[in-house]
């Protein structure tokens, strides 16, 4: 079956962003008297509801007041941005303009919401290329499980076998690897590990790469 879409995790796959939420997660409970760990913190990415609320608690305790935290990680977030603005992943433009010649759709699957999502995408200058950008606040559940994946491939009008999801941390491949999209790491903060890698249709080092695997299958 043949790739008709590829589907792009946002923060740390075509925005370089899922460092700051690895810096701004330690900051914001540090604000609070908590401390975070670096292993912790890269545990947080694109992991949704309701799974980071029950992470927190698990970690803090039941008392843990998420919402509070999260908002004020939001804050230091914004003002990062307000500052050094975003930028896009290298090869971005020209691969979307490649698979565009191809007559391949592509789309978001993010964990970011859609106000933020559209914001990053004008501030990166990526405003207007995706045809769909499917948010976690679309579906019942965010990454890792498969709801916003299976909810794009549908959106799309698409089975998950013909979309390529490009993904950057551990909780975005389990989500598309479970809705049964074909999975390619790109691998922004650390590697795959032995879990990970049997649900790799492919690992690449950057996004130059992704029009070759969809060549290859086309």
């Amino acid at each position: 079956m043949s790739i008709k879409a590829v589907i792009f995790d946002l923060d740390g796959t075509l925005i370089d962003t899922e460092k700051l939420y690895r810096k701004y997660w330690p900051a914001a409970l540090a604000h609070f008297g908590y401390d975070l760990s670096d292993e912790r913190a890269l545990k947080l990415r694109s992991l949704g509801r309701p799974f980071a609320p029950a992470q927190f608690q698990a970690w803090f305790g039941e008392d843990f007041d998420y919402a509070k935290v999260r908002a004020y990680r939001k804050e230091l977030f914004e003002a990062h941005i307000a500052e050094h603005g975003v930028e896009a992943k290298p090869g971005v433009r020209e691969l979307t303009d490649r698979l565009a010649e191809m007559g391949i759709t592509v789309a978001i699957a993010t964990a970011t919401d859609p106000e933020r999502t559209r914001r990053y995408l004008a501030l990166a200058g990526l405003q207007g290329i995706f045809r769909t950008v499917i948010s976690a606040t679309m579906v019942s559940q965010g990454k890792p499980a498969p709801d916003i994946y299976r909810y794009a491939c549908e959106q799309l009008g698409l089975e998950p076998r013909e979309c390529l999801a490009v993904e950057d941390a551990p909780n975005g491949v389990r989500s598309a690897y479970a809705a049964g999209c074909r999975v390619v790491m790109i691998p922004d903060q650390t590697e795959p590990d032995e879990e990970l890698l049997p649900m790799l249709y492919a690992k690449a080092d950057s996004l130059t790469e992704i029009a070759g695997i969809v060549a290859r299958d086309a």
